[in-house]
């Protein structure tokens, strides 16, 4: 699915997805890799949408 489609909650889902899957051992060793990269992706998409909303947020406090 592209980040773009992804609202937050979806994003932080498959991330605990991903986590569950590698800290519960169930994670193939050939998909590591694959898995660490989406990971880094979602983390950089909720970061983004996180700043967005703070800014948007703090914007409506001052006014």
């Amino acid at each position: 699915m592209d980040n773009k489609e992804l609202s937050y909650s979806e994003a932080l889902g498959e991330l605990e997805e991903i986590l569950h899957s590698i800290e519960g051992g169930t994670s193939d060793i050939d998909t590591l890799a694959t898995k660490v990269t989406r990971a880094t992706e979602l983390i950089k998409l909720c970061r983004t949408r996180l700043a967005k909303v703070e800014g948007e947020v703090k914007e409506i406090l001052e006014n």
